[in-house]
């Protein structure tokens, strides 16, 4: 609107539609993108949007996977099928509820790998993976809370374009964060030009307002805190006077200090001034007891905090590799059944810096449920009580003929939680050096259901059970009735062919 693109009223009703999408989702980002055909960035691709289908999306408890460790426990969730009828479940219960999203979509056949010189001859070229990411980056946001973040894993090839794909869903203003993750280590040497090490993990704010991002506690403090009050607290002296901030008027003031002495603002160059203080004069009456004067300068007194400030280039061991991924999978199968997973701990760390211990984390592209041991791992270091929400396809392979859904994710979390498999098995490598994590596990497939399905015991109202949605069991139909109508309406989708 501030560029001229949108006039203020269209503006209104574009916000209105797309904030409140609960049955018109795909008419509303169809009617955005009529409002804002003329892109800052040029930034254009094929989209395949979602449309209306006749058949209504719910949840089904899966019997068999879910398992319940201790009654008091956190109660996990795994959701088995397509993310975009499970995300727009979601909405149903967590809109707005969700801190942390990680996600690690799929870049394209082979992950657009040595076979392929660009990706337009995968399987999944680069105008389906954004068309594929688009609607689902809008639900997404929908259900994150004010102050939640979005972390995506992705490679080099796709970087710049699922960037642009996020500044258009989330907004440039909302950009947190380019981190740079070192993958590799050594080899590569076959390599024709540059042998990549690194990947990239993209972070959005819902609103970079809200968003707090906490300090890495494990990161190497600086040994200038080398000053002690009385109270014994570490300190550093920052100097109140910077040359880097832009000289104002307003912030060029003189200090007097106790002992009568005038302090001013240093300019190293009196006719180019771009030196000023760092606080304004209602600040330094306010925290004037907080000034040290000191060999002619003002300084503040900067307190040594548990952690430092999160770094953007992750590239010592303790964030994991792609080797250590597949150790960590292959300590709880055995075989390498499951291509380049990510390591739990580079999740675990970004879960940590982005949240505190009582959060929700989803993932949406949960394939071998790593982002579900990371939250269990993260739980038990530090007593935390997150819960995590997990979806995956249930796509069949020639080493996952159930489908990945059954005979890897929820294996996995199977064996992390009770240190069993669903057949009792206990002979993995993980279990003869872990405890069990703990925790239940909810497992729901994507059913589907007519909406003029009429037969009784069949109908919509019949079959969805409110109580998968953190509702109550309904005390009448007719409050059953309202409810499947005012929420289900929305979940008749399906992808265009």
């Amino acid at each position: 609107m501030a560029e001229k693109i949108l006039e203020p009223s269209n503006f209104d009703l574009l916000k209105k539609l797309i904030e409140k999408p609960d049955t018109t989702f795909s008419e509303a980002i169809q009617i955005a993108e009529l409002g804002t055909t003329y892109k800052r960035t040029g930034f254009h691709f094929d989209k395949r949007l979602e449309k209306q289908g006749d058949a209504i999306s719910y949840f089904k408890k899966n019997n068999e996977l879910s398992f319940v460790t201790d009654q008091s426990a956190k109660t996990h969730k795994l959701i088995t099928g397509d993310n975009y009828p499970a995300l727009l479940n979601l909405l149903v219960e967590y809109k707005g509820k969700i801190d942390v999203i990680y996600i690690d979509p799929p870049y394209g056949k082979d992950s657009m790998g040595e076979f392929a010189e660009t990706n337009y001859e995968n399987a999944i070229t680069r105008d389906n993976l954004l068309s594929m990411l688009y609607p689902r980056l809008y639900l997404a946001k929908q259900l994150l809370s004010d102050s939640g973040v979005i972390f995506c894993s992705i490679d080099d090839r796709n970087q710049a374009y699922i960037k642009c794909l996020f500044d258009e869903v989330f907004g440039e203003s909302n950009f947190v964060a380019n981190l740079i993750w070192k993958c590799k280590s050594g080899g590569a040497n076959d390599s024709r030009f540059f042998a990549i090490d690194h990947e990239y993990v993209l972070v959005y704010a819902r609103n970079t307002n809200n968003f707090v991002l906490q300090l890495d506690k494990e990161a190497e403090v600086s040994t200038s805190y080398n000053l002690e009050d009385e109270k014994g607290r570490k300190y550093a002296l920052d100097r109140l006077d910077k040359q880097s901030l832009g000289w104002l008027e307003s912030l060029d003031f003189p200090i007097i200090a106790p002992d009568g002495k005038i302090y001013k603002v240093e300019h190293k160059n009196p006719t180019n001034k771009i030196a000023r203080w760092r606080w304004g004069k209602e600040t330094v009456k306010e925290r004037y007891n907080e000034l040290v004067f000191k060999d002619g300068y003002v300084y503040t007194k900067n307190y040594q905090k548990e952690g430092a400030i999160p770094r953007s280039l992750l590239i010592t061991d303790r964030f994991g590799r792609t080797r250590t991924g597949k150790t960590d999978f292959s300590d709880l199968f055995g075989a390498s059944i499951f291509n380049n997973p990510k390591p739990y701990k580079l999740i675990k760390y970004l879960i940590q810096i982005a949240s505190n211990n009582n959060t929700i984390i989803l993932d949406f592209f949960a394939g071998s449920g790593t982002t579900g041991q990371a939250v269990l791992e993260l739980n038990k270091e530090d007593n935390g009580n997150r819960q995590f929400i997990l979806v995956t396809n249930n796509e069949k392979t020639d080493t996952t003929p159930n489908g990945i859904a059954i005979d890897v994710t929820s294996k996995r979390l199977k064996r992390v939680m009770t240190g069993k498999c669903y057949d009792g098995a206990s002979d993995f490598e993980w279990a003869k050096k872990n405890k069990p994590l703990g925790g239940n596990l909810l497992v729901m497939d994507i059913a589907e259901v007519s909406n003029f399905e009429a037969v009784k015991g069949k109908t919509p109202f019949d079959v969805i059970d409110e109580t998968l949605y953190g509702k109550e069991k309904s005390k009448t139909i007719k409050e059953k009735v309202e409810w499947v109508c005012d929420n289900f309406e929305g979940t008749q989708k399906r992808l265009e062919e």
